[in-house]
This record gives C-alpha cells, sequence and structure tokens, in this order.
C-alpha cells in the first residue's frame, strides 16, 4: 500500500471501540433558564484530550455521542447529568485530616469551594473542600459538574487504533494518556 493510501485509510477512520481519539472541546454549564453560561473548560490552545474509547474514560453521553464520528468533525451537545457526571448524592461528604489532601497547585491557605485530591481504598479521588478547620477539613467527594447540564463543542482532531496494552490496561499510554 503506497503512503497516500495509508493516510487516506486513516482520515477514514471512525471512531468505534478499541480506538484510541483525540480531540479539542469547550465546556460550559447550562443555567436553568437554557441559556449556556461562560465557558468553563476548554482544551484549545493547548494538547487536545486524548482517551480510549469504549471504556468510560469520558462522560458516558460525550462518549456515545463521538461514535463513528472522524478526524476534522465536531459536534455541538448539551448532556443531562445521567450522561455527564451523575446526580448529586447528598450522603458524600465526609471530614478527612488535613496531610490526606493533595492540591493541584500550592496552596498557602485551604478555602471552601477549592478542589483537592485525596487517596483512597478506590484510588485517587477528586473532592471540593467544604470547610476547613485547623486539621481537618469538611469535602465532598461529588464531582464538581455533579447534577449539572452540561454544552460541549468538540472537534475531533485524531484517530487511531488502540494497542493491545492500552486495551489490557482500559486506558491511553503514552503521550496524552497514562505513563507506567
Amino acid at each position: 500500500m503506497s503512503e497516500d493510501e495509508s493516510t487516506n485509510e486513516h482520515a477514514e477512520q471512525t471512531i468505534t471501540m478499541n480506538t484510541v481519539v483525540s480531540f479539542h472541546y469547550r465546556l460550559a454549564e447550562v443555567g436553568e433558564g437554557g441559556e449556556r453560561e461562560d465557558w468553563r473548560e476548554e482544551s484549545h490552545g493547548g494538547a487536545p484530550l486524548t482517551y480510549l474509547h469504549g471504556f468510560h474514560n469520558v462522560v458516558v453521553g460525550l462518549e456515545k455521542a463521538l461514535e463513528g464520528k472522524k478526524v476534522g468533525d465536531a459536534i455541538e451537545i448539551t448532556l443531562q447529568p445521567d450522561d455527564a457526571y451523575g446526580f448529586r448524592r447528598p450522603n458524600s461528604t465526609q471530614r478527612i485530616p488535613i496531610k490526606h489532601l493533595q492540591f493541584p497547585s500550592p496552596v498557602k491557605k485551604i478555602l471552601p469551594g477549592m478542589p483537592a485530591t485525596v487517596e483512597t481504598d478506590q484510588g485517587k479521588r477528586a473532592v471540593v473542600i467544604l470547610k476547613a478547620g485547623k486539621f481537618n477539613v469538611d469535602v465532598d467527594f461529588n464531582h464538581p459538574l455533579a447534577g449539572k447540564v452540561l454544552y460541549y463543542e468538540v472537534q475531533v482532531e485524531g484517530i487511531r487504533d488502540a494497542s493491545i496494552e492500552e486495551i489490557a490496561h482500559g486506558h491511553v499510554h503514552g503521550a496524552g494518556g497514562h505513563q507506567h
């Protein structure tokens, strides 16, 4: 097969189970009146997000919407909580020692609303600080976007077949993925 045929065949690849997908996105919450709020996150200006399709490495509604898409395809989608980060669980708060928290960047003072990470029996979990004391903090284990209606704009940048190792581990390895 010539290089042109190989490139052409790759360009026609679609997103299916066991493909590694890279995409740029913008994310906003949708207000109660149905209006899109300010952009909350976006990947433009940085590396695209990369994930292994079919393993729920992105929210389920986005994964479903990307099924069958090709490089260059763009989608706009509004997701209800059950297709995004789920509904808020009211009993997902806990008091933990401050020493168990990890922050995305150094902090001088722990304040309510700050994101952090804590190591649990199920691995690292994202938390949001509810109340900070001298030695302990009250945290919310709900995802910060749980219970929210979300609006995404997505542009598919790349698709490739996953390696046997990536499929066995259930996530992308290398650039844009997990390092072992």
